[in-house]
């Protein structure tokens, strides 16, 4: 009886549930309908909601922040079990989560240019969309890593081709991709059961996640600096034999 009474005591009603999630009935009524979270849980003739229905609008939510169509939503919801627990929902939300601290700053091209501290032509644009700092938008503005922006204008000051750009730009994605894709798997496999069976609170799951990125970047940056000062060291000796 305990449990059902703890149960009953963490749902919520329609209203408290839209201000938890800050989205309007309407919305979260669609989302029902479509599939995206289960109905509510009946209780005569009242319906209400429990934290599963909460973090799943939160992913929903989160899924639509990164640009994500309803078509899309619907299928990654879909690989989602119907019995997953709320920290299983919660770790696909906080893996989703930007993993730089840092997001892009949206900018004109006159703020571009400024930040910039001198005139970029279309061939400078193109480079620096090579190098992945510069991406124009569909509203004529630009989406900037703006604490990369003075490194990319530095290295156009060099005549950096955009041919070359472009290559280490493609070397950048492919082996980013690859990566990304076994480090989610062991972190899948490996870490959350780990955490998991600790019973972990999503909250504890979200603060374990974030101070997994800068770790993962730091221990990327370290292996990456260590392969080129090998590399050097094989090239002059290849080249003294």
């Amino acid at each position: 009886m305990a449990d059902r009474a703890d149960a009953v005591h963490e749902l919520m009603t329609l209203d408290e549930l839209t201000k938890r999630v800050g989205m309007s009935v309407r919305n979260v009524r669609f989302y029902t309908t479509r599939g995206l979270v289960p109905p509510p849980i009946r209780r005569g003739r009242s319906g209400y909601y429990a934290t599963e229905h909460l973090v799943r609008l939160e992913l929903v939510r989160e899924l639509q922040a990164h640009g994500f169509t309803l078509s899309a939503i619907e299928g990654y919801m879909r690989r989602i079990p119907a019995g997953a627990s709320p920290e299983t929902i919660a770790l696909h939300r906080s893996l989703l989560a930007p993993w730089m601290a840092e997001l892009p700053e949206t900018l004109s091209r006159k703020e571009l240019v400024r930040r910039a501290g001198r005139p970029l032509s279309e061939d400078d644009l193109d480079t620096l969309n090579a190098l992945g700092i510069v991406f124009p938008t569909k509203q004529g503005k630009y989406e900037v890593a703006v604490a990369h922006l003075s490194v990319g204008v530095a290295l156009l000051d060099l005549g950096m081709p955009f041919e070359a750009a472009l290559a280490a730009q493609d070397i950048f994605t492919k082996h980013g991709r690859e990566i990304a894709d076994e480090l989610t798997e062991l972190f899948r496999t490996q870490v959350w059961p780990a955490y998991k069976e600790t019973g972990a609170s999503p909250e504890e799951l979200r603060q374990v996640v974030e101070k997994f990125k800068p770790v993962t970047i730091a221990a990327l940056v370290t292996a990456y600096e260590s392969a080129v000062d090998q590399t050097k060291r094989e090239t002059v000796a290849r080249r003294t034999r």
